[in-house]
């Protein structure tokens, strides 16, 4: 399937590692120009390399902590200058602290607001006029299965991220009109340094070895495993492309049918 990015360009959040730079991966292996963004030049370096190897794709970086509304404003308008305006924006972002309510203070509340929520809003403001000039677009919003079922010990995360979700749902009307759809994408237990301290701190909490943790993880997959990043990349790299010409304001769970709900 022709996923009509060749020559697309593309702005990929917290793509140095995990689910970001995998996301990153399937856009660049299918012809698009990608900007890569991540708080850590290192990172972002070595992302650079890893994705130039496998693709034979030059990437560009961009230094951006996604709280900084003066960076995500620098990063996107560089990327769009660079390559002709912007076509494709994937919001992503570090989750924020684990943790129930009474753990959190006013700080951590307003940290993972700033953190989850309101960089993707800013992302997004930002991006828009460049997709309207170019009269289409495609907006990935990465998020968490806790937008269907909350997930026990990630308070905050739980409720940025659904706020995330609203904000999809809102905009695809709003952007109908413009021909720029834009959906959610929401992994659930994906091999990624995230998960592996998720499951490292649970296992603290409770005494446990992390390996029965993590066991007891698996047990709750259908399918019997965790996910692998690529997984997760290939889907939103379809989201996110102009193959998808019929999907808007939807919410995918890439998640091995751990969530119930329907």
């Amino acid at each position: 399937m022709d996923l009509g990015l060749k020559g697309k360009s593309v702005f990929v959040a917290a793509a140095s590692k995990g689910l970001g730079r995998a996301t990153a991966l399937e856009f660049a292996r299918e012809g698009a120009n990608v900007t890569i963004a991540s708080r850590s030049k290192e990172q972002l370096s070595e992302a650079k390399r890893m994705i130039g190897e496998q693709t034979g794709t030059a990437v560009t970086a961009a230094v951006m902590d996604v709280r900084s509304e003066e960076e995500v404003r620098r990063a996107i308008a560089e990327a769009a200058q660079r390559f002709g305006g912007l076509d494709v924006l994937v919001c992503n972002a570090g989750g924020p602290p684990g943790g129930g309510f009474g753990d959190m203070s006013d700080e951590d509340w307003q940290s993972a607001f700033e953190l989850n929520l309101l960089s993707t809003i800013r992302m997004i403001r930002e991006a828009l006029p460049y997709m309207r000039r170019a009269g289409e677009g495609r907006i990935v919003n990465v998020t968490s299965v806790s937008i269907k079922q909350p997930v026990d010990g990630l308070i905050l995360s739980n409720v940025f991220r659904a706020g995330v979700q609203a904000l999809t749902k809102s905009l695809a009307s709003e952007l109908a009109a413009d021909r720029i759809l834009i959906n959610t994408v929401a992994p659930g237990q994906i091999a990624t340094d995230r998960i592996r301290e998720l499951d490292e701190d649970r296992a603290k909490k409770l005494g446990r070895p992390v390996e029965t943790v993590r066991e007891d993880n698996v047990k709750q997959i259908p399918l019997g495993r965790l996910g692998e990043p690529d997984e997760f990349g290939r889907i939103a790299a379809f989201y996110g492309s102009f193959a998808n010409t019929y999907v808007t304001g939807q919410s995918l769970l890439v998640d091995g049918g751990m969530v119930k709900a329907l």
